[in-house]
C-alpha cells in the first residue's frame, strides 16, 4: 500500500477551537481508514504546520479523497505528499540513462 505524508495546519475557523482539536483530529484520520487507509503515526509539531500524520491507504484517488474530507470540516488545510521508501527511489534511479 503507497505511504503518504500529510501536513495539516490549522484555518482560522481551527484556531478559534483548539481545545475540542484531539477530537477532531481522531475523527478526521477515521477518514483515511474508511477509505481503506491506515494510520502509521501522527504527531503534533512545532514550526510551520500543526499535525503530521504518516498514512498508508491504498490509491493516490482514495488519499485525494481522505484529504478532501478532512479539509471539508474547514479546521485544518492539508498537504498530502506521496511518500517512497528509499530503496524505491534507489530503482529509480538506477534506470537514468
Amino acid at each position: 500500500m503507497p505511504t503518504y505524508i500529510t501536513l495539516m495546519k490549522f484555518t482560522e475557523h481551527g484556531s478559534k477551537d483548539l481545545k475540542n482539536a484531539p477530537q477532531r483530529f481522531a475523527s478526521a484520520m477515521k477518514a483515511w481508514e474508511l477509505m481503506g487507509g491506515r494510520i502509521i503515526g501522527a504527531y503534533f509539531v512545532m514550526g510551520e504546520y500543526d499535525y503530521v500524520a504518516i498514512t498508508a491507504i491504498p490509491t493516490d484517488e482514495d488519499a485525494i479523497s481522505a484529504s478532501m474530507a478532512v479539509c471539508a470540516c474547514e479546521h485544518v488545510k492539508t498537504m498530502t505528499l506521496r511518500a517512497f521508501p528509499i530503496e524505491e527511489f534507489g530503482r529509480l534511479a538506477a534506470r537514468l540513462p
